[in-house]
């Protein structure tokens, strides 16, 4: 693969996987949404459903990696690190322009659910926002260390799964199933260990949409969560690199 087919793979494959992924939950959580309330259940398939759609689109581009902790481990496995920093560029862009793409699709329903009465009340200027969690991970109970252990447990699990996929087959490749079991994963993963902390398990997923929070011009959408927002980054990076360690004891 090309630098430039890596990149451009990357960047529509994750902008896809944060539409999609972001765009359920807009959809559950706005006010005017013809989806809200539609729950956890709703999420975790629309994220599934979301990977699914972005990996069969862009494989025999880029690989689809999509997720900085699924580059560093493929890297720590095979000891290759000299396309890693196009992959995590294309990624970094490509969430970015998801989230953006969130905003634009619930442009309406983001209006009439921050400027509503009740939901600008619901939580302090300077606290997480209220529709933060559209577009970036947040812990139900913060507690720096759990937070962390979740994040890289479920990210190991995720990492793992994909550096196994095919050794059932021979060592074969798994093609376009491949897809749909890495999305049954995500689903998986989220259904289990989403309520800590909201399972980001990808570095890219988080960060890059709580710069598009940061950015774009929503009324009353209170603060990006900074203090948090190491962890959803560091976790899935120390997953990544400890599922990789994992495969080349256990399984290479």
């Amino acid at each position: 693969m090309s630098s430039s087919d890596i990149f451009l793979g990357e960047t529509i494959g994750t902008a896809v996987l944060i539409l999609l992924g972001g765009g359920v939950c807009a959809a559950v959580t706005l006010k005017s949404s013809k989806a809200r309330g539609a729950g956890w259940l709703a999420i975790t398939f629309g994220w599934g459903f979301a990977v699914m759609t972005a990996v069969y689109m862009t494989a025999s581009l880029s690989g689809a990696h999509l997720n900085p902790a699924v580059t560093v481990g493929i890297a720590v496995k095979d000891g290759e690190w000299g396309d890693v920093p196009v992959y995590i560029a294309g990624q970094m862009l490509g969430a970015m322009i998801g989230a953006a793409l969130v905003w634009v699709a619930y442009y309406g329903q983001f209006l009439a659910h921050l400027t509503d009465p009740e939901t600008v009340g619901e939580k302090p200027a300077e606290g997480p926002g209220p529709v933060l969690g559209i577009f970036s991970t947040g812990p139900e109970i913060r507690n720096t260390w759990q937070n962390l252990a979740t994040e890289i447990i479920g990210t190991v699990v995720l990492v793992l799964a994909v550096l196994t996929q095919g050794l059932n087959d021979s060592g074969k490749g798994l093609g376009v199933l491949g897809a749909l079991i890495t999305a049954f994963v995500v689903v998986s993963i989220g259904l289990s260990l989403g309520g800590p902390t909201g399972y980001a398990i990808n570095p890219a997923r988080d960060l890059g949409p709580r710069l598009v929070h940061a950015l774009l011009p929503l009324p009353n959408k209170g603060g990006s969560d900074w203090s948090y927002a190491w962890i959803p980054v560091a976790g899935p990076l120390i997953g990544g690199a400890l599922a990789a360690g994992i495969y080349n004891i256990a399984f290479a």
